[in-house]
C-alpha cells in the first residue's frame, strides 16, 4: 500500500522545495496543503482534517515566521506553532501516524560561543521563538514518533528570503548595510527537503529533536558579500552592527547549529553554504 505523506505549508519556501521532489518519489502520495486547505490558525479544526486525509507520515513545513509582527500577534502566532503542532502530535499517536516537525534555531538566546547541540538549554528571546519551542514541546509529549528538525536562515528560489532581498536591493542600489554580528549558517531550503526525504526513506526511524543547516560559520554580512562576488554585483556593502537595525523582536547573536547528530543518525552529507547558494542562484537565473 501507497505511504501517504501530508505537508503543510505549500506555498512557503521548503513546501514549494518539496513539490518540486514529488516526481522523484512515485513510492509516496503527496498530499500539500495550502492555509486554505489545512489553517494553523485554527487548532481545532486539524484532527477532522487529518482524518480526511489519513496520512501515515505528516511534514509540519508551516508556521508562523513573521518574527517582529509576532511580538503583535502572539496570540495567532501560538495558535500556529504551538498548538496546531499539539494537535498533529495527538492525532499522529492515535492514528501510528510519524511527524516531521520544522523548528527553528531561535528556541536558543544566542549567547553561546560553540555550535549549538540539540540538548543545550532552549531559552527564547522573542515571541516567535517561544512559541516553537513550545511547539517542540507539545510534540515530544504527545506520544507521537517524531523528528525535530531545527533549521535557520533558510532561503530558496521561492517565496520571500535574504537571498531575493540582496539581490533586490544590489540591483537597486549602489550601498547598503547588512550586519556583521550575527553569527550561523544558512540552510538552502532544497537540500532541507532532500533531507527530510532521506528521513522518511531511512529503515530506521530515530525519533528526536536534530539540527541542519548548511556548513560552515558566517555573518549575515559574509552572505551578503557571498551573493555579491558570485553574482559580480558593485554595490558597496557596509558591515553595521544590529544596534543599527532596531528591530521590534530581539534577535538571537549566535545561531550556529551542531549538525553531528542528524548526520550520524541518518548518514547525511551536508553541502558546504557557498555551494549551495551558487546552486541556488544558478536557479534564479534560469527562471
Amino acid at each position: 500500500m501507497t505511504q501517504k505523506i501530508l505537508i503543510t505549508g505549500k506555498n512557503g519556501q521548503l513546501g514549494a522545495e518539496l513539490q518540486d521532489l514529488e516526481s522523484q518519489f512515485p513510492q509516496y502520495e503527496m498530499v500539500f496543503l495550502n492555509r486554505d486547505q489545512m489553517d494553523l490558525s485554527q487548532p481545532e479544526k486539524i484532527q477532522k482534517i487529518l482524518d480526511s486525509v489519513q496520512p501515515s507520515i505528516i511534514i509540519n513545513a508551516g508556521a508562523y515566521t513573521a518574527v517582529d509582527k509576532a511580538e503583535i500577534e502572539a496570540e495567532l502566532t501560538n495558535k500556529i506553532n504551538h498548538l496546531a503542532v499539539k494537535e498533529i502530535g495527538v492525532w499522529a499517536a492515535d492514528h501510528q501516524a510519524k511527524v516531521i516537525h520544522i523548528s527553528t534555531d531561535y528556541v536558543f538566546d544566542g549567547r553561546s560561543q560553540i555550535p549549538l547541540k540539540e540538548d543545550d538549554n532552549a531559552a527564547p528571546i522573542n515571541v516567535y521563538g517561544f512559541t516553537k519551542l513550545k511547539g517542540e514541546l507539545a510534540l515530544q509529549q504527545s506520544g507521537a514518533a517524531f523528528v525535530v528538525v531545527r533549521t535557520a536562515w533558510v532561503y530558496s528560489t521561492y517565496g520571500s528570503n535574504f537571498v531575493k532581498t540582496m539581490l533586490r536591493l544590489m540591483n537597486e542600489r549602489e550601498e547598503i548595510s547588512v550586519v556583521n554580528d550575527q553569527i550561523g549558517a544558512p540552510t538552502y531550503a532544497r537540500d532541507l527537503a532532500e533531507v527530510i526525504m532521506q528521513i522518511i526513506q531511512s529503515d530506521s526511524y530515530v525519533s528526536g529533536v536534530y539540527h541542519y543547516t548548511n556548513k560552515g560559520k558566517i555573518s549575515w554580512y559574509d552572505f551578503a558579500v557571498a551573493i555579491k562576488n558570485i553574482k559580480g554585483f558593485s554595490t558597496k556593502i557596509n558591515a553595521v552592527s544590529s544596534e543599527a537595525f532596531q528591530t521590534v523582536a530581539k534577535r538571537p547573536k549566535f545561531s550556529l547549529l551542531d549538525t553531528a547528530k542528524i548526520e550520524k543518525t541518518y548518514q547525511i552529507n551536508i553541502p558546504y553554504w557557498e555551494d549551495s547558494l551558487k546552486e541556488m542562484l544558478l536557479k534564479v537565473d534560469e527562471l
